[in-house]
């Protein structure tokens, strides 16, 4: 067992699916990535963003204001740190140092034509979101990062990477539904419930239908992100994939 174990463990790589950086310190954001790159032999991809739910800023003290400006600055302190640059003149270098030269791949959860334009400056690909796993709007999604990349002059074409909701656990559909409207009600429940209504990604059908989607956009992940936190949610989606 621990040598199939160690056998899968070299394949995948370890991607959370977003962290909100604004709301954290670089430094300090920096310190934790390159731990875990550092414990996982150099297989740390990580997606920043800048969130969109003010609450979560006030529950950590940080403000939302700026918050794009200060994603931007931010990442580049991370490069610095990762390269071993003191944080400030007279200061020791922050560890560990990334197993990845350079620190790991950086992606960009962002939604806007503003926001796309900003990230083709820095970052190695993109996170598109599409709640219910559509089609047509990650085909749009495609569209606006190509533009930005090729308009932001970058010869590396960007990494593309999809995500949506769903669920496999029992009661799958209320469940997926539920969690949608919790998640979205801070922006109002009348669209929230109307939101949540539309999410249908729990069956394997349907969310197997999104999969087929995304590989004929041409995107090179997807992230499959639960509205349950059930093993046998996991289990029903490694039987699915």
């Amino acid at each position: 067992m621990l040598g199939a174990a160690a056998a899968v463990t070299q394949r995948v790589r370890i991607m959370p699916s977003l962290y909100v950086l604004p709301m954290h310190d670089a430094v300090w954001a920096a310190k934790e990535i390159a731990t875990l790159d550092v414990l996982s032999g150099g297989r740390v991809t990580v997606t920043v963003g800048v969130g969109g739910r003010p609450k979560d800023y006030r529950a950590v003290g940080a403000p939302f204001e700026r918050r794009h400006q200060r994603m931007d600055e931010q990442v580049a302190k991370m490069r610095s740190i990762w390269a071993g640059e003191p944080p400030f003149p007279g200061a020791d270098p922050v560890g560990p140092t990334p197993v990845q030269p350079g620190g790991p791949p950086i992606l960009a959860g962002v939604m806007g034509p503003k926001s796309t334009r900003r990230v083709a400056e820095w970052a190695q690909g993109v996170y598109m979101w599409s709640g219910n796993g559509q089609k047509a709007e990650i085909a749009r999604s495609i569209e606006m990062v190509d533009r930005a990349w090729e308009e932001a002059g970058r010869s590396e074409p960007p990494r593309r990477v999809a995500g949506f909701w769903f669920s496999l656990a029992p009661n799958s559909l209320e469940r997926l539904q539920d969690y949608v409207f919790e998640y979205v009600k801070t922006f109002g429940e009348a669209g929230a419930r109307a939101m949540a209504k539309q999410m249908d990604r729990a069956t394997p059908d349907r969310v197997r239908e999104s999969l087929d989607a995304m590989r004929e956009l041409g995107c090179d992940e997807c992230y499959l992100v639960p509205a349950t936190s059930e093993l046998a949610e996991v289990e029903a989606s490694a039987a699915l994939l």
